[in-house]
């Protein structure tokens, strides 16, 4: 039997006693990921607006990992399916489409999370099969990804386009977050080189990181994919996170 056999993976619709409680998991999110604006804002809402395009992995009665996507409509004026803004900018498409009841075009992933205590254990694979899934059910043709690739904080100066371009001996990405995702099906199709925004006083960032922050420049963070810049004069400092857009088809 493999690791994940004993796991249930369903969407958040099928149990949707379960939306309450996918944020029990203990996760290895850098602390101040959660302090992007629009994270803080309104991606608590999403497994419950977003039931159909939501997934859980239960063990037992223990939640261990969730996945949450968005549909939003890429066809209105201003707009794109692969935006340089990328997870921020979904995500602030797909709330408002939904309170507009704007008719939606195409989905994207926001984030596969797992409990830390099942990493390594192949869920992740399933977890992506099970959003794919879900999204090819409500009628949607591919599934896209601003994808946050998980070793890319160890090399925090080198730019996102040349990160992606380092491949295995078997033509496989690198960074094993983008592997999975292509070894599932995604294609890589470009950068998005805005795709999260974290700004705050340098007291607050002294907080989230433990870090001085008591020069000006470029400050490497633990967890960060590229430098946070720390501005003395002004008082702030600015995180700019780069993702990678991925595209499946369903």
């Amino acid at each position: 039997m493999n690791d994940t056999d004993a796991l249930t993976v369903t969407r958040i619709a099928d149990r949707p006693h379960l939306a309450a409680r996918v944020y029990e998991i203990a996760d290895t999110w850098p602390v101040f990921t959660g302090h992007d604006l629009l994270a803080g804002s309104l991606l608590g809402r999403v497994v419950h607006d977003f039931p159909d395009y939501c997934v859980v992995a239960t063990d037992g009665d223990r939640v261990v990992a969730r996945g949450l996507s968005v549909p939003f409509n890429a066809e209105l004026d201003g707009r794109e399916e692969l935006p340089d803004q990328g997870w921020d900018r979904v995500l602030g498409w797909a709330v408002r489409d939904r309170a507009t009841g704007t008719p939606t075009t195409v989905a994207s992933a926001l984030e596969i999370t797992l409990d830390q205590d099942y990493l390594g254990r192949g869920l992740s694979y399933q977890m992506l099969d099970a959003m794919r899934q879900a999204v090819a059910r409500q009628g949607h043709r591919s599934l896209l990804a601003p994808v946050r690739p998980n070793a890319k904080h160890l090399h925090p100066h080198v730019p996102m386009a040349e990160y992606i371009r380092r491949t295995r001996d078997d033509g496989l990405p690198a960074d094993p977050w983008l592997r999975v995702h292509v070894k599932a099906g995604g294609t890589v199709e470009k950068v998005a080189p805005a795709s999260m925004t974290v700004s705050g006083s340098l007291p607050q960032w002294r907080a989230w990181t433990g870090l001085p922050f008591d020069r000006d420049g470029d400050v490497v963070v633990p967890g960060a994919l590229s430098p946070v810049h720390c501005d003395m004069t002004h008082g702030h400092a600015v995180y700019v996170e780069p993702n990678v857009w991925v595209r499946h088809a369903l």
